[in-house]
């Protein structure tokens, strides 16, 4: 590899630190906003399900053709840039709803919001194919934990801009001009992003990238495989996480009757805390490996919905978004890393897709059967949702106890115990990272230019 393709590695590392920074910010935006709009166009508790199941289950559908465009575009920013210009010009029509589609309202915000979730499905497994050939497997842990630390901060950070914006227009009496700023402030930091985008250096797809196994092909054999069993059984994970997991925010507004600055104090403080955490499991995980990060997550998710339904009180719950937060930034750092890792470059693209897909069908699956059993489950001090909580989490221990005992690490990796992993106890001495930084804060780790050559795939320059 030449030393300018190095410094187009380089810049594109930071480019996508960038991307990934203005992406989150659209998504500080709205994530805590999209239920509360839906709320305020009465939708109901099975309509909340069907607002993420539906978007998600398109998502997922779209995943069936990701592959074969890319490849007959025989580019993956061909297909990334335009499908993220979709995902962010819905946002136009989806402020506008209460505004100019005041009859069947909720109708046009699910049909936009799946619009918007394909264009983001279309481009995600290309953008993950093209982000592992630029971060090697030497450098992914830290890379994309310093990255999501980056990605996180961005999102609390104009999350607590968003919860003044909404109070103050709950104030006065007028919340929809108050999503309308927020979901427009998304649009257009959502379209920075796919400027960024636009700069990234794409390494050229190997002869076996351009044209490789379909999708339905490989899903016919993924039992088989160490990577198909891991597809699978996170699949079923996400299920089961979304079976709760969407009712949480209707749970604090509509049965606890939080304000929008308790509300956003909660779902926002698990954030925080993963802030810190993402340089904890990036190191890890490059000296230790995924799977262990994956098994110690999932060990613990069952206590996270479990945990809902003892109390109500404010620090309480704050308390149970760290436990969450602790379980879902190495869960989402490692599931992805394995995948990086597991999946040869020719597959690479497809298995992604896989994932998304499987991840799309698994979330509409959990939240349709949440917002099917919801209204009709016997309260629990109290409240249905409480039930809901506490059967979501028996369910969940029962798949991931089974499930990740199958799943062996890919990488050649020293034995650790659990104890001297999670203390930082490697067998050798972890490398030392120089750290660049930019604006006052470690932005990302300053890669020697031999840890970004792929010793284990050759690429075309």
């Amino acid at each position: 590899m030449t030393t300018n393709n190095i410094q187009k590695i380089k810049k594109s590392l930071r480019l996508s630190v960038f991307d990934g920074a203005a992406t989150s910010v659209a998504l500080g935006l709205t994530q805590s906003y999209i239920i509360p709009f839906a709320l305020q166009l009465q939708a109901t508790t099975f309509q909340i399900g069907l607002l993420t199941s539906i978007p998600n289950l398109s998502m997922a559908l779209s995943q069936m053709i990701a592959p074969n465009l890319t490849e007959r575009i025989g580019s993956r920013k061909g297909i990334i840039f335009p499908a993220v210009l979709v995902d962010a010009l819905m946002w136009l029509p989806i402020f506008l709803i209460p505004f100019l589609f005041k009859e069947n309202s909720f109708l046009f915000l699910i049909i936009f919001f799946a619009f918007k979730a394909v264009g983001g499905g279309l481009a995600g497994p290309a953008y993950g194919s093209m982000m592992a050939d630029l971060a090697v497997a030497g450098v992914r842990g830290r890379y994309f934990s310093r990255k999501l630390m980056v990605n996180n901060a961005c999102t609390i950070a104009i999350s607590f801009v968003a919860m003044g914006i909404m109070q103050h227009y709950k104030n006065v009496d007028n919340q929809f001009l108050g999503f309308s700023l927020l979901f427009g402030g998304a649009l257009v930091f959502r379209l920075l992003a796919a400027y960024f985008i636009s700069g990234i250096y794409e390494p050229l797809m190997r002869n076996g990238q351009q044209k490789s196994e379909s999708v339905v092909e490989i899903i016919s054999h993924l039992k088989d495989s160490n990577l198909g069993k891991f597809l699978i059984v996170m699949s079923l994970t996400i299920f089961t996480m979304n079976i709760a997991g969407p009712f949480f925010s209707v749970y604090l507004l509509r049965d606890l009757k939080f304000e929008y600055v308790p509300y956003i104090i909660i779902t926002t403080s698990g954030g925080i805390f993963s802030i810190l955490l993402q340089p904890f499991w990036g190191r890890r995980a490059d000296k230790s490996g995924n799977v262990i990060i994956i098994k110690i997550a999932t060990f613990i998710m069952p206590l996270v919905p479990i945990s809902f339904i003892f109390s109500a009180n404010i620090f309480y719950l704050i308390a149970t978004q760290l436990i969450s937060a602790f379980v879902l930034s190495g869960l989402n750092l490692a599931s992805v890393n394995f995948i990086y890792d597991a999946a040869e470059p020719e597959h690479r693209t497809q298995h992604l897709a896989i994932f998304t897909m499987f991840a799309g069908i698994a979330t509409c699956g959990g939240s349709l059967l949440g917002g099917f059993l919801a209204p009709h489950l016997p309260p629990l001090f109290g409240y249905p949702l409480r039930t809901l909580f506490l059967l979501a989490g028996l369910i969940r221990l029962f798949v991931v106890t089974i499930g990740f005992r199958q799943i062996k690490e890919v990488r050649q990796v020293p034995k650790i115990s659990v104890v001297n992993f999670l203390l930082g106890r490697f067998p050798k001495p972890a490398l030392v990272e120089v750290v660049r930084k930019d604006f006052g804060f470690d932005l990302i780790p300053d890669f020697r230019d031999e840890e970004l050559v792929d010793k284990n795939e050759d690429r075309l320059e």
